[in-house]
């Protein structure tokens, strides 16, 4: 068989023609009696007789064998065994002509409309086989319905089992054609005769062997777009009848219990139900003619039924079509509709409950998450987004009928802050009687708070002021308030409602001292209070929370605090005066809650004073001599976080951990400032305020910042710090480090994890305390105080703006301190220094600052950062050369791949970074447009050309008039399109290369220059050419290049006759239309076809190609000769002026 599969598919052109029709005649002469019974032949065998039958047909049909079709039909007259064979050969004809589309384009548009043509016949022969083969198999097996009215079910014959199997075979047969069909044909087929096959199918829902392929089918044709006009008859699925057969389909598949079969034909049954609610949605609008089907309160309760189902799956594939149906126009205002939306948000307070973790038991979810999700991390990434869509899906609930769901969020709240603790079989290790994540009280809190937080939020924007139930609010608010726990996690959820009843207070002042202390008394949670050992994460967090609940208040209503500004000021004041009471990231949260109502005070040199004092403990500590000492040398440096020293226990003893804290606690509380002190937004508030200084000479305002002058008596220690901090990698320094931490500068295995995308464990429990290492800390404050210095620097530009712009020699310093010993900097920390510093920093500088700061420091960055990028991937690729096992022995196979994904993402940065700096953010959006004309479906797939306005930026004009760091960004960019990151290329080739490339046409370009860009783009297309986006973006480019300077360069021809396997003639033809300008000028989209067959050679192929042997398919003679008819003859004879309507028609 394989042989002959083999000959059909790369012999066939070269057979003489009675060696063809010898073949087929055998071939067909096999499927009529050459195989075994329907159920006793291998699958297989089957599979590849209508293979060789198929391969034919796509090499002879129509033209050359007129007759197949009514070929198939005799040989299905045969039996169960001829018609299986044949329902195959149809399904895979569809799939390879349509669906797949493997074959030259004439072949495929003359079998298309072939098929097309004779589709009523084919569907008629579909339908009439499933007809009769259901009906054969449902006399046998006798038919439910009769089986009801008998006391026992009638036991098949014995002898006439197999028969029944076969026939049951060949409807399963015609059921996956039919599904090859449905997908692609007129609409007018599968709604003809009155949607007799839609009611057939719904019939076989109830039939449990062909079940699942007639949801199938059903669920395809349901799913159908096209006009609407044509999908109007869809609508009988509405009627009674067809409702009936959806619902007792399903109520019997799930009243067996949970079998694999049925789970799989309830999914299908839901995704119908889901489609037809999107069909509903499209047909249903108010100017068209389709009113809401009678059902469609039944349509509702059988849909609410797989909401409030057991399996979380299904519950969830609810969810979209609810949010439809609440955001339509005419149906969300449907009473019934109105109606269902308690019953909605009801459901959704069980399935906010996080539960059915596979390998638990606790639920009855459990046993359907055994068979959707491989683990716990699986359910619970799947069920964070469940729970995030319920969010967006109960909003639209809410915005129809806000009332009923704050007054249910209000229910719930009480019912929980009254509820006994359930800590459930867990022991925590914190103390007893605390909850874990899985406690069953956890859980109820969790899913409480989050539906309180999604609901109120959405009545806040729905009501009108007056129409707010504030006394129901603030009663709530005060039983929160009132509510005392030990229980880190249920306090949590406590801090998350007080922040979501926040809003009341805006209309009950008086509750905000309250609300502050009950947020105070938490920043300093402890569950065992006076106890030495560290913090639990669950702690943390919530001490964490309570800190980002004080800023988000003071961010989101600084009016309403500002009166409460000394109580709130006194409370931080007393928390700081003990070093140890916080960490240095809660005292700095508290710091930056202060600034951000200080902005209120709308007065410059109140807000400088007030600065000025909040800050004064950090300048004394971050001026002194010792610290000074200290941050300028990196030996001392070391010496004094304690990174030289050999620890016995690295668990418990840390001498150095206060002086990291004190230079943590300076370099967070200067982020905080510059990050929140900021100017009135409105002009005239500044004025007033004295803070506008004078006017641009474009006019727009220039203000000054109340923290400039206390940020910039820090910043000289800033910079030596980031000095000595660069300088710690040089591999003297690495060599003093103590044995205890060798690896103090390496990655932290939670950012390992996240570049490698590995899951966090999810059950990393929240009540282990929190054991680091010292080793541990030392990485992390490293880490961070690495990224925080850069934060600030980034943060400097749009906080102080000219004020830091002019200060003295900042390029030099720049240059000298942050880009300084690059060549040991690792990747991990090259990375934050360019989004977070160089991007903003440059984003934010006013043009007036590019000659004399930007361009200084972004030429020598970028000519750098190219030499590193390039030896990187010179090290990938010669790796992948040479892949031998030997090689890898010290290096870990892991290691090389975080090093290598490393690599990818510094490479985006950079180019994301020259992209930011040189081309302006218009041309940025991607342009997909569609193949125009359907004459030529073999259009590039998916088509991504810049827009004509992906011009240069100010800056970039800038960059590119210096001709070393022109030459660094034009190297950079296009050696970057042949490096292995696909996503780089496609971004760089659609947004940078071009305009680039266009600042520097007028000019001279020397033409090995020329050939070099041309031959880079190809040799890009060689790497990624497999990737349709990549190549259709790649192959635009090297048309831009050839058509804009061929005619400049006849180097560009030379490039392309070394395009392997190119045709001289063809590339010939298409330089004499580019170089002649006096010929009429070809579509675009044919020039640009035409280029790309010419270099195809370089496109490079998947793996699985490549080493393919290349199927030829002949065309045959053309069947449809297209006539063009005189328009005058056309219009003339049709006397009554049809003709001339027709043409207007759209």
């Amino acid at each position: 068989m394989q042989i002959l599969e083999h000959v059909v598919k790369f012999r066939w052109n070269n057979m003489p023609r009675l060696e063809k029709v010898y073949l087929k005649n055998n071939v067909m002469g096999l499927i009529s009696s050459g195989t075994q019974s329907i159920l006793e032949e291998e699958s297989h065998i089957k599979d590849v007789l209508s293979r060789i039958v198929v391969e034919m047909i796509k090499r002879e049909w129509p033209q050359h064998w007129p007759d197949m079709l009514k070929e198939l039909d005799t040989l299905s007259k045969q039996g169960e065994t001829q018609t299986e064979l044949v329902m195959f050969i149809l399904l895979r004809l569809a799939e390879d002509v349509v669906t797949f589309q493997t074959l030259p384009t004439q072949r495929r548009r003359d079998i298309q409309q072939t098929l097309t043509q004779n589709m009523e016949k084919i569907f008629c022969f579909l339908l009439t086989t499933l007809q009769q083969n259901v009906n054969k198999y449902r006399r046998m097996v006798g038919a439910p319905q009769e089986q009801e009215a008998l006391t026992t079910p009638q036991k098949t014959d014995l002898a006439q089992e197999p028969k029944a199997q076969a026939n049951c075979r060949v409807g399963i047969a015609a059921l996956n054609t039919l599904a090859g069909y449905i997908d692609w044909v007129a609409l007018s087929h599968i709604t003809a005769d009155n949607c007799k096959l839609l009611e057939m199918l719904c019939l076989l829902l109830n039939e449990p062997e062909l079940q699942i392929g007639a949801a199938e089918c059903l669920l395809i044709a349901v799913s159908r777009k096209g006009k609407l006009e044509d999908r109007k008859p869809l609508m009988v699925l509405f009627g009674d009848v067809a409702m009936h057969y959806i619902l007792s389909a399903a109520q019997t598949a799930d009243g067996e219990g949970l079998v694999e079969k049925h789970y799989v034909f309830l999914k299908r049954l839901c995704q119908v139900l889901c489609a037809l609610g999107s069909q509903l949605c499209a047909l249903l609008v108010s100017d068209s003619d389709v009113e809401t089907p009678a059902n469609f309160g039944k349509y509702l309760d059988s849909f609410l039924a797989f909401t409030t189902h057991p399996s979380q799956f299904l519950r969830s594939s609810t969810q979209i079509t609810w949010g439809a149906l609440f955001r339509h126009e005419v149906l969300s205002r449907d009473p019934l509709l109105l109606a269902m939306i308690p019953k909605y948000l009801r459901a959704s307070m069980t399935n906010l409950v996080k539960v059915g973790f596979p390998s638990k038991t606790d639920s009855p979810s459990c046993e359907y998450s055994r068979f959707d999700f491989d683990s716990d991390e699986d359910f619970n990434a799947f069920f964070n987004s469940f729970r995030a869509q319920q969010g967006e899906v109960m909003r639209m609930a809410c915005r129809l009928d806000p009332r009923t769901g704050f007054q249910m969020a209000g229910e719930w709240l009480k019912y929980q802050l009254t509820a006994p603790v359930d800590t459930g079989p867990m022991k925590t290790k914190t103390g007893e009687g605390l909850c874990s994540i899985f406690s069953p009280s956890f859980v109820q809190w969790d899913a409480m708070t989050f539906f309180s937080e999604s609901v109120i939020s959405q009545m806040f924007r729905t009501l009108d002021k007056d129409e707010i139930p504030v006394n129901d609010g603030i009663d709530l608010l005060q039983l929160v308030l009132n509510f005392e726990t030990k229980d880190p996690l249920i306090l949590s959820c406590v801090l998350t409602n007080v922040s979501a009843l926040f809003p009341f207070v805006t209309y009950r002042p008086e509750y905000l001292p309250q609300v502050l202390s009950k947020l105070f008394a938490s920043v300093t949670f402890e569950v065992i209070e006076e106890s030495k050992a560290p913090r639990t994460r669950a702690v943390k967090n919530v001490r964490r929370h309570a800190c980002s609940s004080i800023i988000k208040m003071c961010r989101d209503y600084p009016q309403l605090v500002l009166p409460n500004f000394e109580m709130l000021y006194n409370h931080v004041k007393q928390l700081l005066s003990n070093e140890l009471l916080l960490t240095q990231m809660e005292k700095c949260a508290l710091m930056e809650a202060l600034v951000l109502i200080s902005n209120q005070f709308k007065d410059y040199e109140r807000q400088k004073v007030f600065l000025e004092e909040l800050m004064a403990p950090v300048a004394g500590l971050w001026l002194s001599p010792e610290m000074q000492r200290v941050l300028s040398d990196p030996e001392a440096f070391i010496s004094y976080v304690g990174a030289d020293n050999k620890i016995a226990d690295p668990v418990l003893e840390d001498p150095s951990g206060l002086n990291r804290s004190r230079i943590s606690f300076c370099v967070y509380t200067i982020l905080g400032v510059v990050k929140r002190a900021r100017w009135p937004a409105a002009t005239e508030e500044a004025k007033a305020g004295g803070f506008l200084v004078g006017y641009m000479p474009s006019g727009s305002p220039i203000y000054r910042n109340p923290c400039t002058e206390q940020v910039l008596k820090l910043f000289d220690n800033l910079l030596a710090l980031i000095r000595t901090h660069n300088n710690l990698y040089m591999p003297e320094m690495v060599a003093r480090l103590g044995e205890t931490f060798a690896k103090a500068l390496d990655m932290l295995e939670v950012e390992k994890n996240a570049i490698l995308g590995l899951p966090q464990p999810l059950l990393e429990l929240y009540d282990s305390p929190v054991y680091k290492t010292v080793l541990e800390r030392m990485q992390g404050f490293f880490c961070t105080l690495y990224d925080n210095c850069f934060h600030i620097l980034g943060n400097a530009g749009p906080s102080m703006q000219q004020d830091f712009y002019t200060v003295e020699g900042l390029a030099t310093q720049l240059l000298s301190t942050a880009f300084i010993n690059l060549n040991n900097i690792p990747d991990y920390r090259l990375r934050p220094m360019l989004r977070v510093f160089v991007k903003p920093l440059v984003l934010s500088c006013p043009s007036e600052h590019y000659e004399t700061l930007v361009c200084p420091m972004l030429g020598p960055l970028f000519t750098y950062l190219h030499m590193r990028l390039s030896q990187k991937w010179q090290v990938i690729n010669q790796r992948s050369m040479l892949c031998e096992d030997d090689a890898a022995d010290d290096n870990p196979e892991s290691q090389e791949m975080l090093e290598e994904q490393l690599v990818r993402l510094l490479t985006r940065e950079v180019m994301d970074l020259i992209t930011v700096c040189c081309v302006s953010k218009k041309g940025v959006e991607h342009n997909t447009t569609a193949a125009v004309d359907g004459d030529d479906d073999e259009a590039m797939a998916t088509e991504v050309t810049p827009p004509a306005s992906a011009e240069l930026t100010e800056l970039g004009k800038c960059l590119m008039k210096q001709e070393d760091v022109c030459t660094a960004l034009l190297i950079t960019a296009y050696t970057s399109l042949s490096w292995k990151d696909t996503l780089s290329c496609q971004r760089t080739t659609t947004q940078l290369c071009w305009p680039l490339l266009k600042q520097v046409l007028p000019g001279n370009l020397l033409p090995d220059a020329v050939s070099w860009f041309f031959t880079s783009v190809l040799k890009g297309l060689q790497t990624h050419g497999q990737h349709d986006g990549c190549m259709a973006a790649l192959v635009h480019l090297a048309f831009q290049i050839y058509e804009a300077l061929r005619p400049r360069y006849a180097e560009l021809k030379a490039v392309m006759e070394q395009v392997p396997g190119i045709q001289r003639d063809s590339l010939e033809q298409f330089d004499s239309k580019l170089l002649n300008p006096t010929l009429q000028k070809v579509a675009d989209k044919r020039r640009k076809d035409h280029f790309k067959r010419l270099i195809t050679g370089c496109i490079g192929k998947p793996l699985g190609e490549q080493f393919r042997k290349e199927v030829h398919i002949r065309n045959l003679p053309s069947l449809f000769k297209k006539v063009k008819p005189s328009l005058e003859t056309e219009v003339l004879e049709n006397e009554d002026g049809e003709g001339l309507t027709a043409l207007f028609e759209p």
